[in-house]
């Protein structure tokens, strides 16, 4: 689709686009499901990229204090926990601009382990080098979660320190090593909505679409440089879940970070508009999250029900 219709389909009028949307979700994925996935910060902080988002940065003087990659076993733990409270999907995330080697081994350990457990397995941990995204799909990773973060035009106002083309590359050795790929972006930088249509229109280039879209809403940390960054209007969010939705009718639509502020009533027009997968946990990788009990009760008062894993995720 070219940027005009997408720009066209964000032009509609709000319930025409939220039936629009709705309908594609209804045909695509019949019976309400809502995937469950959890993230972990296996290794926080210190980073040396300047994302002016990230409380992550070493760059920023943010609440985060910089931390070591997390033994194996504790990840083990985590991942145990979060199957138990009913995610299906368990996220690793390492805040680095690319892992090293000797990084990407350990990480790999921890792939294997939580995969052995049943669960889907992603990861974010930068940019890769040669040869990682195999390494990394040989030890049973489903899934490398890398955003565009915004549009093209935008992007050189959010981070200086890894090019637009950098993340594309990542998604492309990821992609031809057989990995599923979760990108997305975050709204809330102080974007407009060309942005948003821009940011849509770079993941309807990738090829296959992704097979996860992580909608992120903007949860200014301390400290950052967009700490100060007005809110994105909440019908504008829902309008964009229901674009996203329309665009890629066959992956999975994420609400992710910021949903901590939001109310029910938002939470659930997103999900009437396409979304249908949500971080779960009492945490993501720096930044609160609602807790699992009242996810599980949104979910119950909308009739909708967690998404059970698929045997072809288990193998």
């Amino acid at each position: 689709m070219e940027r005009g219709d997408i720009a066209a389909l964000f032009g509609l009028p709000f319930f025409e686009l939220l039936h629009r949307a709705h309908g594609v979700h209804e045909a695509s994925f019949p019976g309400g499901g809502v995937q469950l996935s959890t993230l972990l910060s296996v290794k926080t902080g210190g980073c040396s990229e300047d994302c002016g988002y990230c409380a992550q940065s070493a760059r920023y003087s943010t609440p985060v204090e910089a931390g070591r990659l997390m033994d194996t076993e504790a990840v083990l733990a985590e991942a145990r926990r979060a199957a138990a409270a009913g995610a299906t999907r368990f996220c690793m995330g390492a805040a680095w601009r690319g892992p090293s080697d000797r990084d990407l081994e350990r990480v790999a350990e921890m792939v294997a382990g939580v995969k052995a457990l049943g669960l889907e397995t992603c990861a974010t941990l930068g940019l890769l080098g040669p040869g990682q995204a195999e390494r990394l799909k040989g030890a049973g990773l489903d899934y490398y979660n890398h955003n565009l973060d915004t549009s093209r035009e935008l992007y050189p106002e959010v981070v200086g320190t890894r090019a637009y083309d950098d993340r594309l590359g990542t998604l492309e050795a990821a992609r031809d090593a057989g990995l599923k790929l979760c990108c997305g972006g975050i709204l809330g930088m102080g974007e407009s909505r060309d942005d948003r249509v821009g940011l849509l229109h770079e993941l309807s280039l990738l090829g296959a679409p992704p097979e996860s879209v992580p909608i992120n809403r903007l949860v200014p940390i301390p400290g950052t440089p967009l700490e100060g960054a007005a809110p994105v209007d909440d019908f504008e969010f829902v309008r964009t879940i229901a674009v996203a939705r329309i665009l890629f009718p066959k992956s999975h639509v994420r609400l992710s970070a910021g949903r901590e502020s939001m109310d029910d009533a938002l939470q659930a027009l997103c999900l009437y508009a396409g979304a249908n997968s949500i971080f779960y946990g009492d945490r993501l990788l720096t930044t609160g999250n609602p807790r699992s009990e009242k996810d599980l009760a949104l979910l119950r008062r909308l009739d909708l029900r967690p998404e059970p894993l698929t045997e072809a995720a288990r193998t």
